[in-house]
Parts: structure tokens; C-alpha cells; sequence
């Protein structure tokens, strides 16, 4: 049977459908040590899916460095906290990197806010957003995107939480997982398509609601 995606998802669909959550294990690195070995195991895998975290701005005009960079694999999710340790040679050693498919969604946008923290080569990344509209599908959101191909929702609710806090709660946590991790899980899903053509493409109408160019 053919998968049934859509060109659009609606929104308001997304609230009924199962919570889709990152099942791994998840380390946060606080120190060059720790991002050193980190990166040596990240990079000795196939693929990692990428992210970032921001503290929220209330104010107008005025925006916090990124605070967070995830990277995750299928089982594992590191956490680094850039707030903390800037970019070190190992982070720099990450995100110059070009043997390993990097996956992440808007992430030009995360590679502009990770260049205000320091200089380095852009390595190679893959960005879900340049992709998916291979596949006939316009929604450029992770929470939408995940919904059309799994029919699972992606919890948004710690996005605007503080990602500069002294300590990150379990459910900042287990969101900034599982963004990263859902990365890879799109992807692959993306491939999976193209190559077999086992899908189904259903063209609706416009929703209600104007579609974000946002990551979540």
C-alpha cells in the first residue's frame, strides 16, 4: 500500500495525533574534554542530525547568542552547551567536518547564528528544507513535516523555554533530542520515497492558516 502524504498538513490535525519522542540516551557536554570525545564518536558514524537552541528574546530588536548545539545519531544525543563553551576546537572540528552526512532543517539559519560565536569553515550539511519539496510537500516546519510522513506529532512546548539555564530541565532535554534525532528519521524517510516511489501525494487546498518558514 502507498504511503499518503499531503502538500500541506493542517495544523490543527497535528494536536490529536501520538507524541513522537527521541528513545536514546542523551549527554550533556559542558567541557572541552567531554566535546572532544563526543565529536571523535560522532564523527566515526554514518549520520547525526543537527540542531540549535536560542534563549527566547522578549524584546524587540534584540537577540541572545545561540545557547545549545545538538547532534544526534539514532541512539545517542549529545547536548553542547555553547553558552557555556563557546566554540571549541572540537565544536569547530564538528561543524568543519565534511566525511559525515549532517542533517538539520533551516539550518542555514543555525549556521548564521552559530558564525556570531566565532570563526570556522562550513563543512558539508544537508538541509531537509532543500528536499522535501522533492516529495510535492510545501510545509517547511519539523513539526509538520514529521506529521505528514509518520503521522506522529513533535512536541513543541519547551521551545521558548531558558536554554541558558544554569541546568537544562529532562524536557528541554528530551526536545532538543529529539529535534535533532527527527532530522535524521526525515531524511532517511525522504530517501526511502524517492528511491522506491511508494507514495501517494494528495494536493489540498490552502489552510486556514498561512504556513511558517519556522524550524518548528
Amino acid at each position: 500500500m502507498s504511503k499518503i502524504i499531503y502538500n500541506k498538513y493542517e495544523k490543527q490535525l497535528i494536536a490529536n495525533l501520538p507524541v513522537a519522542q527521541f528513545e536514546g540516551r542523551i549527554v550533556v557536554i559542558l567541557n572541552e574534554r567531554e566535546a572532544e570525545r563526543a565529536v571523535d564518536f560522532l564523527l566515526s558514524c554514518p549520520i547525526m542530525g543537527l540542531d540549535t537552541e536560542t534563549r527566547p528574546s522578549f524584546k524587540r530588536g534584540f537577540q541572545h547568542k545561540v545557547a545549545l548545539l545538538q547532534a544526534a545519531t539514532e541512539d545517542i544525543c549529545f547536548l553542547f552547551r555553547l553558552n557555556y563553551l563557546g566554540l571549541t576546537p572540537a565544536v569547530i572540528r564538528l561543524l568543519e567536518d565534511t566525511t559525515v552526512q549532517k542533517i538539520g532543517l533551516s539550518w542555514h539559519d543555525d549556521l548564521n547564528s552559530l558564525h556570531k560565536l566565532g570563526t570556522f569553515k562550513t563543512g558539508d550539511f544537508i538541509d531537509i528544507q532543500d528536499h522535501i519539496r522533492e516529495l510535492g510537500i510545501e510545509d517547511l516546519s519539523l513539526q509538520k513535516i514529521y506529521a505528514n510522513l509518520f503521522g506522529q506529532k513533535i512536541s513543541k512546548r519547551q521551545q521558548l523555554s531558558n536554554w541558558e539555564a544554569d541546568i537544562l530541565t529532562d524536557k528541554q532535554k528530551l526536545y532538543a533530542a529529539t529535534d535533532a534525532w527527527a532530522c535524521i528519521k526525515i531524511y532517511e524517510e525522504i530517501i526511502t520515497l524517492k528511491q522506491q516511489g511508494n507514495y501517494k501525494l494528495i494536493i489540498k487546498e490552502e489552510p486556514h492558516e498561512a504556513d511558517s518558514s519556522e524550524k518548528g
